[in-house]
């Protein structure tokens, strides 16, 4: 066991930096939604090739990087760096208010990275316990995964209307199978880019509408008011447990440990759920504030891994939002990693690493975002901040990650891939803009339609 630990070990480390630098400087970015950035290139990490403990590394580094510094741009401009920095706005912004941003700042990250630390050996144990199950989960697949997707889509922002859309959204995926098969032409991954990718194209979509263009049209570059940074520490690596006081780190010990048992609740809702548990608890308003902020930092982090992990180890399906959306290419990549929609079997990172494969390479991968985005976020925000504001055009980012999507689906289908890549992102972006229809329920939607409705049909 030793030895291939040893002979993984330097693609490991190679990828788990790569990721932690490509993901810091993606979280600086307002706005960038971790499945829109995560999935894309995590399914290119897989399909170029890269060995499966760099695979998890990279993505595992990547997710833990982000999730620290989509607290610069919520922070200190008052913008959500991403979807899971949401639920801290009315924080930070109190916060801003108050003058202490850079305080906000500081809480935030110093939650995530304990909360970190300690979810993945939680989640490594508790996937254990769920392992004896593995079997039964893979023999019952395609009815669990309605069972989990009709869960799924009710705690989403849709409620009753994402569980009412998951039907026809399931019929267009199968429609599409169809005239894909018809043609001589298989595709999984297009699936995967096209409902990552949906938000954007629904966008592009409704600025080519002249109406839509107008309403959106602005005069005037955006303004942001930046406030001065403060340092109140020696050296470049701070501590994080002398930043948060003691009761803040034992709260945000105990949700971490609390969050990671969970992985099928949206990770959105435990940040609210368990933020709002923490603050009802606390009468001083200050310190109600930056305990809440470090608390919903810190949950983001734990949900993350223990709902990409806990899922991967224990029965290698993508039964959790996380699992379904930004973590899909550790699950199912064809034709690298595939769920077999016929028996549920699998071949993946569930096969391809080992138990203490995960608990070491998830520690180192996490070890290297601490080194790499934790003390780059506490020491250099603010100068990034105001870099990534003035400097850095989100229409390039959008272009950047559009045209690698283009590539990967004219790759996988030739003009039907590109083809089923518009269409599925044209309708997921648009029932997620107008019913809260989100990605992680349309992900759910096709394993339904790959898993479920097969199974379903020869029953019947």
């Amino acid at each position: 066991m030793m030895d291939a630990l040893l002979a993984q070990l330097p693609v490991a480390l190679g990828m788990g930096i790569i990721g932690a630098v490509v993901f810091s400087a993606i979280g600086l970015i307002s706005g960038s939604d971790e499945t829109t950035t995560i999935a894309p290139l995590t399914l290119l990490v897989v399909l170029i090739g890269v060995p499966p403990a760099g695979v998890y590394t990279f993505f595992l580094a990547g997710a833990v990087s982000k999730h620290m510094t989509h607290a610069v741009p919520t922070a200190l401009l008052g913008i959500p760096g991403d979807t899971m920095a949401t639920p801290m706005m009315r924080e930070a912004n109190y916060l801003r208010q108050l003058g202490v941003p850079h305080i906000a700042l500081r809480k935030m990250i110093s939650g995530g990275v304990i909360a970190a630390l300690i979810a993945v050996p939680v989640t490594v144990v508790f996937a254990l316990l769920l392992a004896p199950f593995g079997g039964f989960v893979q023999h019952t697949a395609p009815y669990l995964f309605l069972i989990a997707a009709l869960a799924i889509a009710y705690f989403s922002p849709g409620r009753w209307a994402a569980v009412l859309a998951l039907g026809p959204f399931v019929l267009i995926i199968v429609a599409l199978q169809n005239l894909t098969a018809a043609h001589g032409v298989k595709l999984g991954v297009s699936y995967f880019l096209g409902i990552a990718i949906g938000p954007l194209i629904s966008d592009l979509f409704l600025v080519l509408s002249p109406a839509e263009r107008a309403r959106r049209k602005r005069d005037r570059p955006a303004r942001f008011s930046l406030a001065p940074d403060v340092k109140r520490w020696s050296g470049y690596f701070p501590n994080p447990l002398k930043v948060l006081d003691s009761r803040q780190a034992s709260w945000t010990i105990g949700t971490a440990v609390a969050s990671s048992l969970t992985f099928v609740f949206s990770p959105v809702a435990m940040t609210v759920i368990m933020g709002e548990v923490v603050s009802s608890r606390i009468r001083h308003v200050y310190h109600r504030l930056t305990t809440t902020l470090a608390v919903r930092n810190g949950v983001t982090e734990s949900t993350y891994i223990a709902e990409a992990l806990i899922p991967l180890m224990a029965f290698g399906l993508p039964l959790s939002p996380v699992a379904a959306g930004p973590a899909a290419p550790l699950f199912n990549a064809p034709p690298r990693f595939t769920v077999d929609s016929a028996s549920g079997q699998v071949n993946n990172l569930h096969n391809l690493l080992g138990t203490w494969e995960f608990l070491i390479y998830g520690l180192l991968a996490v070890v290297l975002a601490l080194l790499i985005a934790y003390p780059f976020s506490m020491n250099y925000a603010r100068r990034a901040a105001s870099f990534v504001s003035r400097n850095i055009s989100h229409e390039a980012i959008i272009g950047t990650f559009v045209g690698l999507i283009l590539v990967i689906g004219l790759w996988e289908g030739g003009l039907l891939g590109l083809l089923v890549v518009v269409t599925v992102g044209l309708v997921g972006g648009f029932l997620s803009r107008l019913l809260g229809f989100n990605i992680g329920v349309q992900f759910m939607g096709f394993y339904i339609a790959v898993l479920t409705v097969p199974a379903l049909t020869a029953l019947l």
